[in-house]
């Protein structure tokens, strides 16, 4: 199918990649714009924005490229505006952004732990406070937040901080979905497990196989029943999905992208 966003107007924070090659929201942010949307997309580095913009620039299509901390609420503000301005209204909202730093509840220092919470959770109280009155002005629209499985299994890792703002994401989501349904916005939650993108040998590498990429991959792969990792484009056709009419009635729902690694969690 072609044109499933067509007429749309998305907002896609943490739209670049770390690292070169195809994070989530450089996926996310590219097929939209192959599915007819209007995209802006905001990164806290420029450069990786920009980069997004340039591949969806080489499909012929366009997005418009900001820089953003989206910890920091006049950040944004300047965002929504700028799309505002760009577009007229704003029917997709996608909250990419997160990160995780490691360390159980005796390890992770206070102000790493309030960190997490930042970089996870509230800014996404923040972009919802200010989006989702605008989609109810306008009728509807849709917010699809991206969590991880840690917010549901203990993954081996600890990651203490990580694991409790992914959670809490989750209900937030839930409970905004309840929220805004009978004004028509919709809120959904994906939730990728191991997936394979440059923040495996950028980040995870170091923290995880002191700096081996291979075997780090070679792990992680072992560990899915599918045999592999997925990759951005899995998480980001399950966005567009819930950023579609074909989801007008999905509200409050999750969208477990992890090749059944979770089913074998107890």
């Amino acid at each position: 199918m072609a044109d499933r966003l067509k007429g749309k107007a998305a907002l896609v924070l943490g739209a670049g990649s770390v690292g070169e090659g195809i994070g989530n929201g450089r996926a996310i942010a590219a097929l939209f714009a192959r599915e007819g949307a209007r995209v802006a997309g905001a990164d806290v580095r420029l450069a990786a924005a920009q980069e997004t913009a340039r591949l969806i620039a080489g499909e012929g299509g366009k997005m418009l490229a900001l820089e953003a901390d989206v910890t920091k609420e006049v950040d944004l503000r300047r965002t929504v505006d700028a799309t505002l301005k760009a577009f007229g209204r704003i029917d997709i909202l996608v909250n990419n952004v997160g990160g995780s730093i490691p360390g159980d509840a005796e390890q992770i220092t206070p102000e790493a732990w309030r960190e997490q919470f930042e970089y996870n959770l509230h800014y996404v109280y923040h972009s919802t406070r200010l989006v989702a009155p605008l989609m109810a002005k306008q009728g509807g629209g849709a917010i699809v937040n991206i969590s991880s499985i840690a917010g549901l299994r203990h993954l081996g890792n600890e990651l203490a901080a990580y694991a409790a703002s992914k959670a809490g994401l989750q209900h937030f989501s839930r409970v905004c979905a309840v929220r805004y349904a009978p004004q028509g916005v919709r809120v959904n939650t994906v939730i990728p497990g191991l997936m394979n993108t440059p923040l495996v040998a950028e980040r995870l590498a170091k923290s995880q196989a002191g700096g081996d990429a291979e075997a780090l991959i070679a792990k992680r792969n072992a560990r899915t029943p599918a045999g592999r990792m997925g990759d951005a484009w899995d998480v980001a056709w399950a966005v567009v999905y819930l950023a579609s009419d074909e989801a007008k009635f999905v509200t409050g729902a999750e969208i477990v992208v992890d090749g059944a690694l979770t089913a074998t969690i107890r």
